[in-house]
């Protein structure tokens, strides 16, 4: 990789709603002799009466997240709830350390197995079911369908203010460092392959959905966004959607074809963590 690629500054925290921000950086993809940036990405959202966090980021991330957490939380709403879409390490890496972080902060989803992990903990848990709804004062995160499930354990939040969606591993899809997507709303890189970088997702993180029929899923996708008029989509692996009538048809053409070419070879792959 040149030089350049290296030192290039983090993009985020950016916001993508009033109120509503991204944190994180990206993680270096290697495939087939391309390179593609993801995201693990981590969201804060701001209420009148109280903060929350979605996602913690993978562990590697925490260090940027909680600067990034310390500067926007800085005369706002404390962070009163915490809400992981599933205990995948990605997206759960960093949730011991929030927690002993910012110790009024609670645990909210299906906190199956956390108690395990950090028995510590148990105390500041709570299980939410679909439709339970998370206040934080003229706004609230609602717990919906999770359409695409990475896990059983699986939800996806809905902020009910400015309708953004928050569903994990839901839009899963690279974005192309060299082209300076890092950090862009999809809408802003004209350049990204949503076929091809969704299917890249379908071969490291979403096998099975080569063993599904997809169209089903992509019926369920549209359902769901046009029942609860989802104006932004962010999820923790993508570039965030802000025209969701623009892109999502070419989320559900990546889907659909990721399911339908055979497995390209995921076992060159090699992680390594870089700065956005």
């Amino acid at each position: 990789m040149a030089p350049s690629t290296l030192n290039r500054p983090n993009p985020l925290p950016r916001e993508v709603a009033p109120g509503v921000f991204w944190l994180g950086e990206c993680l270096e993809q290697r495939l087939q002799s391309k390179i593609y940036h993801a995201y693990n990405a981590a969201f804060l959202i701001v209420g009148e009466t109280g903060s929350m966090l979605v996602e913690t980021g993978h562990p590697k991330d925490f260090p940027i997240i909680e600067k990034q957490l310390t500067k926007l939380l800085a005369g706002k709403p404390p962070l009163k709830y915490l809400f992981i879409t599933h205990q995948e390490t990605p997206h759960s890496g960093g949730l011991g350390r929030v927690l002993t972080r910012y110790p009024e902060a609670i645990l909210c989803g299906d906190i199956s197995d956390y108690h395990l992990a950090f028995p510590q903990h148990e105390h500041r848990m709570r299980w939410l079911k679909e439709g339970d709804e998370l206040d934080l004062g003229g706004r609230s995160l609602r717990v919906v369908e999770p359409v695409v499930r990475d896990m059983r354990t699986t939800w996806w939040g809905f902020e009910t203010r400015d309708r953004v969606l928050f569903p994990g591993d839901g839009f899963a899809y690279s974005h192309y460092h060299e082209d300076h997507h890092c950090g862009l709303i999809a809408e802003e890189a004209s350049s990204l392959d949503l076929k091809d970088t969704t299917a890249v997702f379908a071969d490291l993180a979403l096998f099975w959905t080569k063993f599904a029929d997809m169209k089903n899923y992509c019926d369920r996708l549209d359902q769901l966004i046009a029942r609860l008029d989802v104006k932004t989509i962010a999820p923790t692996h993508g570039l965030v959607i802000g025209d969701v009538a623009r892109t999502l048809p070419r989320v559900k053409e990546g889907l659909l074809y990721g399911s339908s070419i055979a497995e390209r070879g995921t076992d060159n792959v090699s992680f390594v963590a870089k700065a956005g």
